[in-house]
């Protein structure tokens, strides 16, 4: 599943599945807790309890915090508060229960490991890894003072040791396999990159044969139908011209004018998208770049300098706002558009946040784009870094003629000599 998703991205879906997953077991920990309360005292009116159950409310209420508000801030002050509570339930019980008189009972067990799944409330392993380890250390040296204090004797607590040993596999299978994601990622790109390659491979076949058949099998049937003698002029002009066009591989612009392979060669490097990839490495910013760069070719002047403005803007946030040191430019060329993605494994933000006055995404990127009929939409979250997709049409077959040539022009010197040998040989 994984594999499927941007380097960034992975950790998000695994770890937001994680969180909840955790909030949940906390929550019913919590609860089981509160039950357990409820039942000893209805059997024994005698014990005072209410302060034990009154400690497991903040636990709950800052639970409901950091399921909503995810970060490190609210994470610490769950532990620290909930830290405070699971002592005051623990001096409670050891004192009122006398079923109660070790650090290891079941009913001491529960908000621990409330106090363990803390490390779900990070949608990145690596940090929950490091908040449920704070959490089991807090819960044991706040129980094991507990115990101290009262006089009861201290045990190892096996079941919140076993929940922590279920949070630390889990969270290290979702690290493992984030790791295999994002090292996957540049072999996935290769992979679509060469799938382009495909199919632009199989275009050109399809040309080659049309050619083919236009200019030999077409100078094969006027030979066949030629007089005997010397061969007419106007067909041995048309045949050179032709066997020009075949060897020179001139028809392999046709489809897209400009885009010959000395153009394509050159594009990416006279590009204002690779000035902006420059200027970004030369800000200190590692800029990976893959993909079909050669098709910035087939940008008009006016959208290669939009595309490369708005991607300026994008590498310009992630090295201001990321908190990282590198991003990851794709380009890919389909069809009537050229889509590039700009990808950071930053700090993120969340878009519906950002105030109207802050234009550098909506004016430098979305709205400077749309001038020139492209697109840029936002995919980010608070601590789940960014990717940014910007779309823009390049100059299609047509229009790229009608710009290079006069109204009404003859499409070539070759082509009407051919014709015109044609109705001379009588070609089928």
């Amino acid at each position: 599943m994984l594999l499927g998703l941007p380097a960034h991205l992975a950790p998000q879906s695994t770890g937001t599945a994680l969180a909840r997953a955790c909030h949940v077991i906390a929550t019913v920990v919590l609860v089981g807790a509160a039950l357990l309360l409820v039942s000893a005292q209805a059997a024994s009116p005698a014990l005072v309890l209410w302060p034990a159950l009154v400690a497991l409310v903040p636990l709950l209420v800052l639970l409901l915090v950091v399921d909503r508000r995810p970060g490190a801030t609210s994470s610490a002050v769950y532990l620290v508060l909930g830290t405070a509570c699971l002592y005051w339930y623990a001096v409670t019980l050891f004192a009122q229960v006398p079923a109660v008189q070790a650090s290891d009972a079941f009913s001491l067990a529960l908000p621990k490991i409330a106090l363990v799944m803390v490390g779900g409330s990070s949608v990145r392993p690596r940090q929950g890894l490091a908040w449920a380890s704070v959490g089991f250390v807090l819960g044991e040296v706040v129980t094991q003072f507990a115990t101290w204090q009262t006089g009861s004797a201290p045990r190892l607590d096996v079941t919140t040791l076993l929940a922590f040993a279920l949070v630390v596999v889990t969270m290290g299978s979702a690290v493992l396999a984030t790791d295999r994601a994002r090292r996957a990622q540049p072999s996935l790109h290769r992979a679509a990159f060469d799938q382009q390659v495909q199919g632009i491979r199989h275009d050109m076949e399809q040309q080659a044969a049309a050619i083919l058949h236009d200019t030999v099998l077409s100078h094969l049937a006027a030979v066949a139908t030629s007089r005997p003698g010397p061969l007419d002029p106007v067909l041995a002009r048309s045949v050179a011209a032709d066997l020009e066009t075949v060897v020179g591989q001139e028809w392999l612009g046709e489809p897209e004018p400009g885009d010959s392979p000395s153009a394509s060669a050159d594009a990416w490097e006279a590009s204002d998208l690779a000035r902006a990839v420059e200027q970004g490495r030369d800000r200190g910013l590692a800029v990976g770049v893959t993909g079909d760069v050669g098709a910035v070719a087939r940008l008009a002047p006016g959208a290669g300098r939009a595309l490369g403005l708005a991607v300026a803007q994008c590498l310009v946030n992630v090295e201001r706002h990321s908190g990282v040191e590198r991003a990851e430019v794709v380009v890919y060329g389909d069809g009537g558009e050229l889509s590039v993605m700009v990808i950071d494994d930053g700090a993120g933000f969340d878009p519906a946040a950002v105030p109207a006055d802050r234009l550098g995404i909506a004016g430098s990127v979305q709205a400077r784009m749309a001038r020139v009929g492209g697109s840029a939409q936002v995919w980010s979250s608070p601590g789940s870094g960014t990717s940014v997709i910007i779309r823009v049409p390049v100059v299609t077959a047509d229009a790229a003629a009608t710009a290079s040539s006069p109204a009404g022009a003859p499409s070539s010197a070759g082509a009407d000599d051919r014709d015109r040998a044609l109705e001379t040989g009588g070609a089928a």
